[in-house]
């Protein structure tokens, strides 16, 4: 196989040699070995072989100030040669693979045999027909009828019902991955490069980059493609996603200028001439290795057949098409290697973290019912059988006749399919589809909002949020930055003065520092309409300076044109430990001057000279220092705007100063004036976050901003009210209190802090990192808090990662924040998030309301399905009746109840929190009530419907008998009732108005009506296969009436108080007690990473969300059953030994006594267990 590939690879690349010819300098092999060089081996062969970046860029044709020109042409020929910047992705599964997948399902496999066996004995005919009347009841009626022809027609019956779930299951999952790669390719068309061609800087898409491009590289960004760098500032790479190791590397035009594609920038800027795009960078190469190592054993027994047409087979495609395609070479198929196994790779790392607290629960509860249902269709099997063999071989006393066998085996099949029918009705196969609709209708609704999901269970564990740390710059505030205060020359302007007001010298200084001292992609661009507002392009921080200079009468543009950026002698970029940035400039008599700019009372404790009223430099002492840090930095701040100080220093040429001792270079600096910037909240935050607080939420800010500008606008907000206890501290004041002597984070004194934090200023991403985690790990409530985090710096990653839900910005946010992100938000606005919470409440809510309609469902049908059985031997509903309701029960209520649009009423309530159980006990009150009016009206009708109705009996009919009106009407009415009762389970916090917003749905809507027509069809045209007889209009409008009963019993139902069902409540959450402390846990593991930390911290959830459900469904079983509480207690007992985190004797006997109590309040007799 991989020789295979390497010769491929060289086939290609021969042809590739001819590139010379074609008028470029490289080829495309040649970049790549050129590539695989680090450090001072590929300076030195950049220096041989192609003499430095200069020459590279010669021979690529492209300029490293100008870029490429452009032109069409061009561009096609180097896409043809060197290939496009994309990674083909994997193909989606066929329809025909997920139908196989579909088919894989355990109860329709067992269904799929039994109806294959049904369907061979009816074409069976014993021989002798005389022999019919010795076995007895046995063949009862089988002649008679003339029916036994019409024995084939309920195993082609169960198989087509078969079918038809597996086509429906298939065609779920196959929008699912469609709209899967539909997000996937939105996430990826958004990410946007900025690149020079023509000499002007524009965004590209990612995949238009070609080689031979000059790309403009900043702070945060994750690089699209191999390059080599031209021209860098302190530039700071972290290649730890292609070689493992952590340390961030550093890269300079002489000593490692190789840049990697999907590693990140972490600090610093520059410009770097792409040498390889798509399958040809070092990225693309592993991912092709990645694909073939996949396809590799798939492909195995096919690669002889193919090798021989290979090579042509691929000379072909190259010419017809780019150059990408032609790493499609048929046995490595590694086109299919490509951001698939991106996909398939963030998906492996997804689904590790991807069972949410909802699936967890989930999945336990399905398995939970799924065994309950195995056990009782096992007892029907044997009882039916059972009864059959005492009937006929011990009271009739009939011998078994060798000619008969084929008959009995006939009805066992018979008894077999109505015990699988049972287990079919057991098993809500609808719930992991309810929890997939749900969520994909909520992702892509939450598109519209805003909100961009890119792990699918963020968007229920928003639902669960109980606190949000947002930032404050863009989030919280609009992001447009505007001058509006400064302090030049001793006066403090509260407006922006006009020119001639200022000293002509620290107005020449002032505009220069704020022209060279930024970044030079940072600009301020003509607005897009007329009379709009001008654009703000880059860090918008520095656009509200150089917005400034233009209030000044100036222009920036001059300047930075007389000293390009490659004249700038260094730069110290702006990272989160300086908190400022710095350029210096070597002056014409060839000393030095340094510009620097940073957060106000940073730079000026740097500052021992201030310009004067003249503009000369005056000594500025530390008492002139305090007094301006009161007279004008503070009132600034409380005005909520953002101070920023300007100032600038001059070395001499001789001894040129060392660079690299920045702590004496940055420093001893001259005041040149302070600033103060205005960013206005967003005008619909306010009311946003008194949404979130009405909603039990707490919305934190955490702010590189000084803590007086971020008081300011905590109130703006609505986040502090003036006279509420709270509080409002810096990064250093924080580190103060949550640290212990030694300098460790001890989680109690954070537990002191958190609850009253409000705003936290100043702070560091690692302050940020430690709130985060300190909430998560906080055990002082009684739910743990679920974190959701907003964050748009690269330096906002771990806390993104560490939060429950991360929030990136898709505007203003960096690549790397984006990467460690659940959830983008297309606007940065904060009220998307409102949304979000609204969204994840909605799915929580839809699968509550389906959990309840389909497990009234589930006991009714289980229930009569058995007693019918053992009582007349014949399940009253047919195993195809069964699959019936188990399709519109399943797929069309999943379907109708998953897509609830959400009201805003559900931001009224408090958060659910992780503990609290699945089926509440309104639900629990709602299931048992409306399965006890179903029960009772099935039964009433299974035993006395003949004579009701006046009709004849369907009881105790013999095999292959035509079906009867009597069974009809039983099933008929069973079905009205689930529709009826689908609109009761709209709700579930009681509510009495079950129709309120049904409009607003139409999905809903179309599914009953639709449902309710082919019910019609079915029991009027259904005949044999449906064991249907057409109904009469009167017996039509009994069903329909006892239907309509289910609305007016819920209303009964609903009257009912929960109080009077203490019980129901207590069996909601009986483990609440027994849970295991975290820390402990954690003691144990001190030396254990983070990671391992979480997936054990993950797992105790599990168990104990598992145990939690287990212990519902026993007692709501116990309930139901209605035997004596004593199984409920030993049933509890053995569970608790089986679960793995929990001491056996602490839980089984709180937990039971709390049984027993419950049931002594309810009036019930407790049977002591020994």
């Amino acid at each position: 196989m991989g020789d295979m590939t390497n010769s491929d690879f060289y086939a290609k690349n021969q042809r590739n040699e001819g590139n010379h010819a074609a008028g470029f300098g490289c080829s495309l092999m040649e970049l790549r070995s050129l590539m695989e060089l680090r450090g001072s081996e590929a300076v030195v062969k950049l220096q041989e072989d192609y003499g430095g970046v200069e020459g590279l860029c010669k021979r690529l044709k492209t300029s490293p100030t100008e870029g490429l020109a452009g032109a069409q042409p061009d561009l096609d020929k180097r896409k043809e040669l060197y290939g496009r910047n994309l990674i083909p992705p994997k193909k989606p599964k066929t329809f025909l693979q997920l139908v196989w997948e579909a088919l894989q399902d355990v109860t329709l496999i067992i269904l799929e045999i039994a109806a294959l066996i049904s369907l061979g004995l009816s074409f069976y005919h014993p021989p002798g027909q005389a022999s019919g009347e010795s076995c007895g009841t046995a063949a009862g009626g089988v002649e008679d009828e003339g029916e036994a022809d019409a024995g084939w027609i309920e195993g082609a019956a169960i198989l087509l019902s078969v079918v038809c779930v597996v086509l429906v299951t298939a065609f779920n999952d196959w929008s699912k991955e469609k709209q899967f790669r539909g997000l996937q390719s939105r996430i990826e068309q958004e990410q946007k490069f900025q690149v020079v061609r023509g000499s002007q800087v524009i965004q590209l898409p990612v995949s238009d980059i070609l080689v031979g491009d000059i790309a403009q590289i900043k702070y945060g960004d994750l690089l699209p493609a191999d390059g080599v760098l031209i021209q860098g500032n302190d530039l700071k790479i972290d290649e730890s996603s292609l070689t493992g190791e952590s340390d961030h590397v550093k890269k300079s035009a002489d000593k490692d200028p190789m840049l990697l594609s999907g590693t990140h920038v972490m600090e610093g800027s520059g410009r770097m001439v792409v040498t390889a795009v798509g399958v040809n960078s070092q990225t693309g190469i592993i991912f092709t290795l990645l694909g073939a190592g996949v396809e590799e054993e798939e492909k195995k027994e096919k690669k002889g057949k193919m090798q021989d047409g290979n090579m042509e087979s691929n000379q072909i495609k190259v010419k017809k098409q780019d150059g990408a395609a032609a790493m499609e070479m048929q046995p490595l198929k590694s086109a299919e290697g490509g951001e698939a196994d991106d996909k398939e790779r963030k998906k492996v790392s997804v689904s590790k973290k991807e069972k949410s607290v909802l699936q967890g629960k989930l999945t336990k509860l399905a398995v939970q019912i799924g065994k309950a249902g195995l056990l009782m269709s096992a007892i029907t099997v044997i009882i039916l059988v059972l009864y059959f063999a005492i009937d006929n071989f011990v009271m009739q006393k009939r011998p078994w006749m060798p000619e008969c066998t084929p008959i009995y085996i006939q009805y066992f099949v018979k008894f077999f399919i109505i015990g699988v029918t049972v287990l079919v009705v057991a098993v809500p196969e609808g719930l992991p589809l309810a929890v997939t609709i749900s969520l994909a209708y909520s992702v892509k609704k939450m598109m519209k909002d805003n909100n961009l999901v890119r792990h699918l269970d963020a968007c229920e564990t928003m639902g669960n949020a109980t606190a949000i740390c947002s930032d404050k710059t863009g989030t919280l505030t609009t992001n447009r930055m505007t001058a509006v205060q400064c302090y030049v020359g001793d006066v403090h302007y509260k407006e922006i003065p006009d020119p001639g007001a200022l000293p002509p010298k620290s107005l020449e200084l002032l505009v220069n520092a704020i022209s060279i001292n930024s970044a030079y992609t940072t600009k301020i661009l003509p607005p897009d309409k007329e009379g709009g507002l001008p654009k703000q392009v880059g860090n918008k921080t520095e656009c509200g300076l150089l917005g400034l200079v233009l209030d000044l009468k100036r222009d920036y543009q001059p300047i930075r044109n007389q000293i390009p950026e490659e004249k700038l002698y260094k730069v110290y970029t702006f990272n989160s430990v300086r908190k400022s940035m710095s350029t210096v400039i070597k002056l014409p008599d060839g000393s030095f001057r340094m510009y620097s700019k940073g957060a106000s009372e940073i730079v000026l404790k740097k500052c021992n000279h201030i310009l004067s009223e003249v503009g000369e430099p005056r000594v500025f002492r530390p008492r002139d220092k305090d007094e301006m840090v009161k007279k004008v930095i503070e009132p600034m701040a409380c005005d909520g705007l953002r101070t920023i100080c300007v100032a600038y220093r001059d070395f001499p040429s001789d001894p040129e100063p060392n660079w690299d001792d920045e702590n004496n270079i940055l420093n001893d600096l001259v005041a040149i004036c302070v600033v103060g910037i205005e960013d206005p909240v967003r005008p619909e935050v306010p009311d946003a976050i008194q949404k979130c607080q009405r909603a039990g939420i707490t919305v934190r800010m955490v702010t590189g901003d000084n803590i007086n500008t971020a008081r300011a606008i905590a109130i703006k907000c609505g986040i502090i009210h003036p006279g509420e206890d709270f509080l409002c501290i810096d990064g250093k004041e924080f580190n103060r209190r949550i640290r212990n002597e030694k300098g460790e984070v001890e989680q109690e004194r954070i537990d002191k802090v958190w609850p009253k934090l409000r705003v936290l200023a100043r702070s560091s991403p690692t302050d940020k990192h430690t709130l985060v985690k300190g909430i998560i790990d906080s055990t002082m409530a009684d739910q743990r808090q679920v974190v959701a985090v907003t964050g748009d710096g690269t330096n906002d990653g771990p806390a993104l990662k560490k939060a429950d839900v991360g929030f990136a910005m898709g505007i203003a946010g960096t690549d790397v924040a984006k990467e460690a992100s659940d959830i983008i938000l297309t606007d940065d606005n904060f009220s998307s998030i409102v949304k979000a919470v609204m969204w994840g409440r909605n799915v929580y809510d839809s699968i509550s309301k389906f959990l309840q309609f389909q497990l009234t469902v589930n006991v009714v049908a289980v229930i009569v399905a058995f007693t019918g059985a053992c009582i007349t031997q014949d399940s009253p509903l047919k195993a195809v009746q069964m699959l019936w309701v188990n399709l519109i029960m399943d797929t069309f209520a999943s379907l109708a109840l998953a897509t609830e649009p959400p009201t805003e009423s559900l931001l009224k309530r408090k958060p659910y929190g992780r503990n609290k159980p699945l089926i509440s006990s309104t639900m629990t009150k709602n299931i048992l009530g409306h399965g006890v009016y179903q029960l009772v009206i099935i039964f009433t009708l299974l035993f006395a419907g003949e004579k009701i109705f006046d009709i004849d009996s369907g009881r105790n009919a013999p095999l292959h008998s035509p079906p009867s009106e009597h069974y009809t009407i039983i099933f008929n009415t069973f079905v009205m009732m689930q529709l009826f009762n689908e609109i009761n389970a709209r709700k579930i916090h009681g509510e009495r108005n079950v129709f309120d917003g049904i409009f607003r749905n139409p999905i809903f809507c179309s599914i009953v009506f639709g449902t309710f027509a082919v019910q019609i069809v079915i029991v009027q045209f259904g005949g044999k296969p449906f064991s249907c007889q057409p109904l009469d209009l009167e017996k039509w409008m009994w069903c329909v009436f006892l239907g309509l009963g289910e609305l007016v019993w819920g209303q009964v139902i609903a009257t009912i108080p929960n109080s009077r069902l203490r019980f129901l409540r207590r069996a909601g959450q009986l483990t609440q007690k027994d849970e295991l402390p975290e820390e402990d846990v954690n003691e144990e593991n001190e030396e254990i990473d983070h990671a391992e930390r979480e997936l054990r911290r993950g797992q105790i959830l599990w168990f104990r969300g598992l145990n939690r459900i287990q212990t519902q469904i026993e007692v709501v079983n116990t309930f139901k059953s209605g035997t004596s509480f004593q199984g409920a207690g030993a049933l509890r007992r053995q569970s608790s030994t089986t679960s793995q985190t929990q001491d056996v004797t602490n839980v089984s006997s709180p937990s039971h006594v709390s049984l027993s109590n419950s049931a002594r309040s309810a009036g019930l007799r407790v049977i002591p267990t020994a």
